[in-house]
């Protein structure tokens, strides 16, 4: 049998076997000098036998006309005899007898007291100096049979009693680690969005300092991470000016600088102010995907913002169409719209940047609340498709981009309780490479 992996399996198993091998020992002795004491009291009562019949033997054989003559006591109904006897004489001969009496059982007198042979236990007793003598016999199955049954009615109980035990002693553990099951729940749901102490006074002592080591490590990690976006989005934020006027200084330089050679060096530093500043942009999307709040009380159309979003992006990049497919009916979810826009920003910004020439940009939202952003290309392989949601992870080493827009999408899908899924080739075509956010459900606007 497998040991149980469970705190409460392996108490509820260890404690009711525990308990009906100690019920059982304890039967099994109680049943031992129960016997014991048995056989004492059937030993008394063929002395008492003896000692009663012997003087009614012995006037009714010196009443006797005729000495010598064996008699065998008449029943007056049929019933079980346990106890037998026979009285001798001096000379062996059996003068008196019960009537289930056989010779063959009883040994020849050779002194009083108890006797045992292999099929019965026997007492003999003499009287008139030995010359008339008596002995009472009881068979060895009547005992074993009197104590077969009282051995039966000490387990009897414990067929019943045991599994009663086994169960309560089940539920008793169940009840008692009701509180560590709580805690264990609660602790599962913790995650990077929800820090907060798990407490729970019922918990059991033994318990309580792991409980109070679990919650100091999570405010630990709560602060580290806490810190960790806090300087991400400082950072990004504080670098937003000072990037600004210089990239403003640096325009204004190039319109004011004769010398080509030294316009095409401001040129250069222009465009690593832009990628800085898309990058500084990119981390505070990051620190505001990583942070709470990423759903709402009541739930909001998805379309307006997702065509807010594609028309700006095509105004920006008008090379690259945008190939936009909406229902008619409202597609109703809980997500911050300023979240669900900066997911469908990075993932159209992701789809234009590795898109093949003027191929169009394919974006569709379903009635089932599934954005899908499609564009084509090379079959990414697995290898790297598994590893695209990483932080500055890129698909293509000539790539432009931040590497951040699809671990942004990730981490809205995971404060969502969303789902983000990539796939190529994009489903139904031999190449490509599609996105498929599935929005969380929300309540109806009241």
């Amino acid at each position: 049998m497998r040991w149980p992996s469970s705190l409460q399996g392996r108490l509820a198993l260890g404690l009711g076997l525990g308990l009906a091998l100690l019920w059982l020992a304890t039967a099994w002795a109680t049943a031992t000098i129960l016997r014991g004491e048995m056989d004492e009291v059937f030993d008394s009562a063929l002395e008492e036998t003896a000692q009663r019949i012997l003087p009614l033997a012995v006037m009714d054989i010196i009443g006797r006309e005729e000495p010598g003559v064996s008699q065998r006591i008449a029943t007056l109904r049929s019933h079980e005899e346990f106890f037998t006897y026979i009285v001798r004489d001096d000379r062996d001969r059996v003068l008196l007898r019960s009537h289930g009496a056989e010779d063959v059982v009883f040994p020849p007198f050779d002194g009083m007291g108890f006797r045992q042979t292999a099929t019965h236990r026997l007492y003999y007793d003499a009287a008139l100096q030995g010359t008339i003598t008596i002995a009472v016999a009881e068979p060895l199955s009547h005992r074993a049979d009197v104590a077969r049954e009282t051995l039966a009615g000490l387990a009897l109980p414990l067929v019943v009693v045991v599994p009663i035990s086994l169960l309560g002693v089940l539920v008793i553990v169940r009840r008692s680690l009701r509180p560590v099951r709580r805690f264990s729940r609660a602790l599962a749901s913790r995650g990077a969005r929800d820090l907060s102490s798990v407490g729970d006074s019922k918990l059991p002592n033994e318990i309580l300092p792991v409980a109070d080591a679990v919650n100091q490590l999570l405010d630990r990690l709560r602060r580290t991470l806490e810190a960790e976006r806090n300087f991400t989005a400082n950072a990004a934020h504080e670098l937003r000016t000072p990037v600004a006027a210089a990239l403003a200084q640096t325009q204004r330089l190039m319109t004011e600088i004769p010398d080509r050679a030294v316009a095409q060096r401001a040129g250069e530093i222009e465009t690593a102010l832009k990628r800085l500043a898309r990058l500084s942009e990119k981390l505070m999307q990051l620190a505001r995907a990583e942070g709470g709040r990423l759903r709402r009380d009541t739930a909001a159309d998805l379309r307006p913002v997702l065509r807010m979003v594609v028309s700006d992006l095509e105004g920006i990049a008008r090379e690259k169409r945008i190939d936009l497919e909406l229902p008619d009916d409202p597609i109703l979810s809980d997500i911050d719209p300023d979240v669900f826009a900066i997911l469908a920003r990075n993932l159209i910004e992701n789809a234009q940047r590795h898109g093949i020439g003027d191929a169009p940009v394919h974006v569709i939202l379903t009635k089932g609340r599934t954005l899908r952003v499609i564009n084509d290309g090379p079959v990414v392989p697995p290898e790297t498709l598994a590893r695209l949601t990483a932080r500055f992870e890129r698909g293509q080493a000539i790539s432009e981009g931040s590497g951040l827009g699809l671990s942004i999408a990730k981490a809205i899908a995971d404060g969502t309780q969303a789902t983000l899924t990539l796939h190529s080739p994009a489903p139904g075509r031999a190449d490509g490479f599609a996105a498929v956010f599935q929005a969380p459900i929300g309540r109806q606007p009241n």
